[in-house]
């Protein structure tokens, strides 16, 4: 199966498709990764400060909850002895009946590690925890009862949760009755803080690669429209490329045709005839000489006449064709010669200003400036009705610029009589040489054409040989 040829070789239009879609693709690539880390990055401190607002919110709950309860056996432990132990085990009962939601208890340690009070789990009274450390290894009973001395404060350790029995994280608050040399605290589990906030990430982290998704379905929706676009365009300028091949071809075949059509009008009405006339001239002196009569060499001179006047008139179709000219002495004695010539054959009042190329032009540039100002000329004598015709030809620092201007009827006058067909010629050869061409009205009130070639089409002089 014969595989597309756009797949093997791209077109040009292609290419530069291509070539126009990397920048979009890296610049929406750019911008999504952009916004991914940006949202990112505020999503993770937004549900940071969350975090830390909900721990700061149960911390000062843990507080409340402590100073609540020693409030309210203050009265029992303000009045009591070191030594009472009938005190001691009235605040003992009044400190394990405090149990509050599901996993909220008040525990005690004394300084010595012993546990006094634990109500969620009993087995753990009156046996000494002193070194007792957490899943992590992070030091929990000796941790409480140093921050219970040095005045109360936050501890925060891994603790298995007495509803499942599973470790999870846990803030205590622990206060100290320093008379008794009891550790007093209670704690929260923010392992539903923390699932929260991963909930939160998870959910952020979702939404970010959904923007990844989406910003990639509508940049392969751009590329696909852009292919698209591209694709349409690409044909219907090849539909009219085509089209405008097909008239060009079909213009050159008709330019060729009207070419040797009169090529064959001047061979046929020029040379032919004065060749007949050679022949009848040579046969008459011919016949005279065989009679022997002394006026033979009048016809001779007739037919030598003619055979001249051939050679000139082969000359001219020559030099219409391809003047020898332009290739040996250039493009403004080319010019100059064209111009005489044309003010000798039309009568017409001609001026030819030019001045000295500091560098030469190449063929294709001469070509179709001699070629241009053949047309402009043909042009004038046909359709201008002109009587006067400047042509002027120099150099520049952009390139090099011809100028035919006339005093006739006109460039719109001029365009409608003459069908706009050489000057589509003229407009085409310079068109192939990168250059411009413009036409407007002269000084003169006729027209003016300008035809400027660029500065590529400059050869530089050939260097001087030094003695």
């Amino acid at each position: 199966m014969r595989r597309p040829s756009f797949l093997i070789a791209p077109t040009y239009a292609q290419k530069l498709t291509l070539i126009a879609s990397v920048p979009l693709v890296l610049a929406v690539t750019a911008i999504a990764f952009v916004v991914a880390l940006q949202a990112r990055a505020v999503a993770d401190r937004e549900i940071s400060t969350l975090e830390q607002q909900l721990l700061d919110a149960k911390k000062v709950e843990l507080r409340n909850y402590v100073t609540q309860a020693r409030n309210g056996f203050y009265f029992v432990y303000g009045s009591a002895s070191p030594d009472d132990g009938a005190a001691k085990s009235q605040v003992a009962q009044i400190l394990a009946a405090m149990i509050y939601g599901e996993e909220g208890q008040f525990f005690v340690y004394d300084y010595d590690g012993t546990a006094l009070v634990s109500p969620r789990q009993t087995d753990r009274i009156n046996r000494n925890f002193a070194g007792e450390t957490d899943s992590d290894g992070t030091p929990v009973v000796d941790e409480l009862i140093r921050i219970a001395r040095n005045g109360g404060g936050y501890h925060t350790y891994m603790w298995p949760k007495p509803s499942t029995g599973e470790n999870a994280q846990m803030i205590t608050y622990v206060t100290s009755f320093p008379s008794w040399q009891w550790a007093v605290g209670t704690g929260v589990f923010i392992d539903d803080v923390l699932a929260s906030g991963a909930n939160a990430r998870a959910d952020v982290q979702a939404r970010v690669e959904r923007t990844f998704f989406y910003i990639g379905v509508i940049t392969v929706t751009a590329l696909l429209l852009v292919f698209g676009t591209g694709m349409l365009v690409n044909l219907r300028e090849r539909r009219l490329a085509d089209a405008k091949l097909k008239k060009l071809t079909q213009r050159v075949f008709d330019a060729q045709e009207e070419e040797r059509g009169r090529v064959a009008r001047e061979l046929h009405d020029g040379i032919s005839q004065i060749l007949v006339g050679v022949r009848y001239a040579l046969d008459n002196a011919r016949r005279r000489l065989e009679r022997g009569d002394a006026r033979a060499a009048e016809p001779l001179g007739k037919g030598i006449d003619s055979l001249a006047q051939a050679i000139s008139e082969v000359r001219r179709i020559s030099r219409d064709l391809r003047p020898s000219i332009l290739d040996d002495l250039g493009l403004g004695p080319a010019l100059k010669t064209l111009v005489e010539q044309f003010a000798l054959r039309t009568g017409i009042q001609c001026q030819f200003d030019t001045v000295v190329f500091r560098n030469r032009l190449d063929d294709e540039a001469k070509t179709a400036l001699y070629r241009i100002a053949q047309e402009a000329l043909t042009n004038i004598e046909r359709h201008a009705r002109a009587t006067e015709v400047i042509v002027d030809l120099r150099g520049h620092r952009q390139g090099a610029t011809l100028s035919i201007s006339d005093n006739g009827l006109g460039l719109a006058r001029t365009r409608s009589t003459a069908g706009g067909l050489g000057l589509r010629n003229m407009q085409e050869r310079i068109e192939q040489l990168d250059g411009t061409l413009t036409m407007q009205t002269s000084a003169q009130g006729g027209t003016e054409i300008t035809a400027t070639v660029p500065l590529t089409h400059m050869l530089r002089p050939p260097p001087i040989a030094l003695p």
